[in-house]
């Protein structure tokens, strides 16, 4: 099954895709009138439609059929980062996030941060396509740079955990989270965390968690401790 996005999807019965979907469609997969195809608006709808017109700037497709919350989880992720000075190391971690599985990923400006912005616009791009070639209808959602004190100030989720290689006494995931807990996991830079913020993320209900004893890079540690989750969630 290969899988197009189609953003703002309001029930319309016959809608036209934008010129990257519809050349894919024409020039690379070369699906012609009168084929099947899926789509999905990002917010969990599985969309069966059938292609009406196969051009490669316009595609116009008629809705067939519409499944919605399609393979909807009943856990929530949430990532919040440092992100690394190798803007390639947090695109490829933010790709493999998605095909595992995750609904919200937040860049933390912290004190040690090697990396004071990021390109918006390419990460979500990265999202789409990864959520399209992973087969998955819930596009994840990106925050911008947030202040750590502000970040940390405004956590909700059932499970608040802050990783870290200070000396101070840490938890596995494993004998902390509960199936079905939504989550927050808390990954700093390279140079990690600094005393004061650890401190804070303590004094907000954060759990400081270890992933084992070998010392991760931000993106390694974000990966496995978000296969954790998963797996615990089996």
């Amino acid at each position: 099954m290969q899988l197009f996005y189609i953003p703002s999807y309001s029930n319309e019965e016959i809608v036209i895709l934008d010129n990257e979907e519809s050349s894919h469609i024409s020039k690379v997969l070369r699906i012609r009138e009168g084929e099947a195809i899926f789509l999905t608006d990002g917010l969990g709808s599985l969309i069966r439609g059938e292609i009406l017109e196969a051009n490669p700037k316009r595609c116009c497709v008629k809705i067939v059929d519409i499944e919605r919350n399609y393979k909807k989880r009943d856990f929530k992720v949430h990532l919040a980062i440092a992100p690394t000075k190798n803007s390639n190391r947090i695109e490829w971690l933010l790709e493999k996030a998605v095909e595992i599985g995750i609904d919200e990923i937040t860049f933390l400006q912290t004190e040690h941060s090697e990396r004071r912005n990021i390109n918006i616009e390419r990460l979500e791009k990265i999202v789409i396509s990864a959520m399209k070639q992973s087969l998955t209808c819930w596009r994840p959602t990106i925050n911008d740079i947030t202040d750590f004190s502000k970040f940390i100030g405004n956590l909700v989720e059932d499970k608040k955990y802050l990783c870290c290689c200070s000396d101070d006494e840490k938890v596995l995931i494993k004998d902390s989270y509960s199936k079905g807990d939504s989550v927050v996991i808390l990954i700093g830079p390279e140079g990690d965390f600094s005393n004061n913020e650890i401190l804070q993320a303590k004094d907000s209900g954060c759990e400081l968690i270890t992933l084992g004893e070998q010392r991760l890079r931000t993106e390694t540690a974000s990966f496995y401790a978000i296969s954790q989750i998963h797996f615990l969630n089996q």
